[in-house]
């Protein structure tokens, strides 16, 4: 099943883009290069405070290890990837490009991920990315408790199925 969706970009104060369709589908191998590049970068923005110095392209493989991926597609381009620890109903990873956020991505995947869940959904998000924090407060997440990992303090979060 690939699920699509139209979301408008504001490019300006007055005017407004309304942009192709996203659709999201699950990965293929091709895409590996693009995903270690988005992975690579998209960490580091999202996370300025840790040091990304030993961060490499192949950090992607680790992560996502044994997990059901899913990318955003745009005017034939890969915008984001989710990875999802299946058995778990674990949402690991969600990232998209930084030149593609605020367009529809985000919401996109994250709601095609919970579409699949057996049962509640969890993820754990650092307490300092107040961003992503927001981001799955919006989407109906709610924070369970809190630990600390060596990137610092995150939150456990769930989705409970409606």
């Amino acid at each position: 099943m690939i699920l699509t969706g139209k979301f408008s970009k504001r490019t300006t104060g007055i005017f407004s883009i309304t942009a192709d369709p996203i659709t999201v589908r699950l990965w293929q191998e091709s895409d590996r290069p693009f995903l270690r590049t988005l992975f690579l970068q998209a960490r580091r923005k999202a996370w300025p405070w840790l040091d990304s110095a030993d961060w490499k392209l192949e950090d992607f493989d680790a992560a996502t290890r044994d997990e059901q991926i899913w990318v955003a597609m745009q005017n034939g381009h890969r915008v984001g990837f989710a990875s999802v620890w299946s058995n778990d109903n674990f949402l690991h990873n969600l990232f998209v490009d930084p030149q593609y956020q605020g367009g529809g991505a985000g919401s996109l995947m994250l709601e095609h991920v919970q579409q699949r869940f057996t049962s509640t959904g969890s993820l754990k998000c650092l307490v300092r990315n107040e961003r992503a924090v927001a981001f799955y407060q919006r989407h109906g997440w709610h924070i369970e408790a809190t630990g600390d990992s060596p990137d610092g303090e995150y939150y456990l979060m769930h989705y409970r199925l409606r």
